[in-house]
């Protein structure tokens, strides 16, 4: 059984992008959803009313946009070393994501990790709907899968790491042993207990005082 678990966000965190605006730009609304969701990072807007407005402007795209949009995305530097390390270590790793299942689930199968949820987007007769299959993953949800999982494998919250950068993560990252900021939004450059600016995931293995493998 692991003797702790670390539990990170996915968008501009475990991977590099922004799902939703990766989506958009297949939509041609890669502006709008952008301002959009760098207001809800920063804790200006509702997660789950910004989500659905993002989402809506999906509306029509094929599913097969999900398999073009994988493509695109790419690991932060440092992610396998960071998830290995834990592992040698006696960790688990998981994520949760305010993102979308469709893209995540290839990711988390690859790098093996432990636990992982996210939203889901509706596809109706090929095609997108605009809208989220309940229940949304919002910061609420996230705090509530940490502590899930945390109960899953016999661990209090004291031996659970957060990591996040926006204001989605800050529920979660309130509630665990140590939080850590990774190229973080204000809210939460002003809430978690460790910064890390350099975008490389390895630096956690420092954090934790585990050795590369």
């Amino acid at each position: 059984m692991p003797s702790f678990l670390v539990v990170l966000d996915v968008d501009s965190t475990l991977i590099e992008e922004e799902a939703i605006e990766l989506l958009a730009e297949e939509a041609g609304v890669v502006d709008e959803v952008r301002e959009v969701t760098l207001r809800a990072m920063n804790g200006e807007l509702d997660f789950e009313a910004s989500l659905r407005e993002r989402a809506a402007t999906l509306t029509g795209l094929g599913a097969g946009v999900f398999e073009r949009v994988r493509e695109r995305v790419t690991l932060t530097r440092g992610v396998p070393e960071m998830a290995a390390g834990i592992r040698a270590a006696g960790g688990a790793v998981a994520v949760v994501s305010g993102g979308f299942h469709e893209i995540i689930d290839p990711v988390a199968e690859a790098l093996r990790l432990d636990f992982w949820r996210a939203n889901r987007l509706e596809v109706r007769d090929g095609a997108l709907t605009g809208e989220v299959v309940p229940p949304v993953v919002d910061a609420a949800a996230k705090a509530d899968a940490l502590r899930e999982w945390a109960a899953a494998l016999d661990l209090p919250l004291a031996r659970t790491l957060a990591i996040g950068d926006g204001a989605n993560d800050l529920e979660m990252m309130a509630i665990c042993g140590l939080s850590i900021g990774f190229d973080a939004k204000a809210p939460v450059r002003q809430a978690a207990d460790l910064l890390l600016d350099e975008r490389d995931l390895s630096a956690v293995l420092a954090v934790l005082q585990l050795p590369r493998v």
